[in-house]
């Protein structure tokens, strides 16, 4: 029995069952849909199965839908593949380049009438069928990257997936996609690496004073280098134009910084900065919008029960949480809460809050 209507009616084939391909698998599951799962790994798609992702792929299998989830580098090769064995379904992908992988399946002959590339927004640290999740894509884009080729009717199964799993559809072509991702998610790859790894040869002493500010700046730089060589040098284009560009930023504000005292020098920085605060307030904030929230710090004690107690009391208070992030005081035994709400709130927010006893940081 279904616990959740679905649109699409299966089955549909989940090629890939990494993070993206069981998150896939396990929220059209919730769904009652049918789910075949296929991956070079058998222990991957044993692993799938028992997390109730679907059942394993079997000669007859007849799918409505097969959904590509596999690393970039064989996208497109397994899309051809899917495409030759399956002549009666449509197919999509979830790799984050999207231009490259039509041309190929196109200078390959491949029947791209069935084939819709698309993308979701989404992912976590953590790879593989167990970093799976069924809500993964709630509220994230996912981008619908169109062609000409393909009809609506087809196009239609690709958008029900999206909106199965509760994604944003969101359609670009191909080429505007990966500029787009370029700038909001490679390039930012990028960048955050190449700071975290100032920090190799960096004293200890410097690394402890590491607060959240960092850790925000470099939490990316954690990822696999093997999948990211393969999405850089997919869209290498679009990347490097920003690079160059971004380097020429860099370029002048060294130069300001070069002789600080100089004539206008230090009105270059405050341009580059000023830039900055510019380009982050068009960034979407909750719910799409761009309003901005007054931030509230409250000392949390490092006890059980503290955090919760904190967050029931801002709802007894009656003022809604738009965001929330938690930074752990060095060497001293308390947590500090970050609460972001809208700014007619904050005031009344901080004086209910220090009634009741919490201790307020900023």
């Amino acid at each position: 029995m279904r616990l959740v209507e679905s649109r699409l009616t299966g089955p549909v084939r989940v090629v890939g069952v990494g993070l993206l391909g069981t998150s896939v698998a396990l929220g059209l599951r919730q769904r009652g849909v049918d789910v075949i799962l296929a991956d070079a790994s058998p222990t991957h798609v044993a692993i799938a199965v028992d997390l109730g992702a679907g059942r394993a792929a079997a000669p007859g299998d007849a799918p409505e839908l097969i959904v590509v989830a596999v690393p970039p580098d064989v996208t497109a090769q397994v899309v051809a593949s899917e495409l030759a064995a399956f002549p009666d379904a449509i197919v999509t992908d979830v790799a984050s380049v999207k231009a490259g992988i039509l041309q190929e399946l196109r200078d390959q002959g491949a029947d791209v009438t069935r084939y819709l590339g698309s993308h979701p927004l989404a992912g976590r640290e953590r790879g593989g069928p167990l970093a799976g999740r069924a809500d993964l894509f709630q509220g994230r884009p996912w981008v619908v990257a169109a062609h000409d080729d393909i009809s609506y009717r087809r196009a239609s199964a690709v958008d029900d997936l999206i909106l199965d799993l509760g994604g944003t559809l969101v359609e670009m072509t191909p080429e505007q996609h990966d500029r787009g991702v370029a700038l909001i998610s490679h390039v930012p790859q990028v960048v955050s690496s190449l700071m975290a790894r100032r920090f190799i040869d960096a004293p200890s002493d410097a690394l402890g004073l590491a607060g959240q500010g960092v850790r925000d700046v470099t939490r990316v730089a954690a990822s696999d280098p093997d999948l990211w060589v393969q999405i850089l040098g997919a869209n290498a284009g679009s990347v490097r134009d920003i690079l160059v560009a971004y380097r020429d930023d860099l370029d002048r504000f060294i130069d300001a910084l070069a002789d600080p005292a100089a004539p206008g020098a230090r009105r270059r920085v405050a341009e580059e900065l000023a830039g900055g605060n510019a380009g982050v307030s068009r960034l979407p904030g909750k719910h799409g919008t761009d309003k901005r929230f007054a931030t509230l710090t409250v000392m949390v004690d490092d006890r059980p029960g503290q955090l919760a107690r904190l967050l029931a009391e801002i709802g007894e208070i009656g003022v809604n949480l738009e965001d929330l992030r938690l930074e752990h005081a060095q060497g001293r035994q308390v947590g500090l809460a970050e609460i972001a709400v809208l700014p007619e709130a904050v005031d009344r927010l901080s004086t209910e809050l220090a009634a009741r006893g919490w201790r307020i940081a900023g």
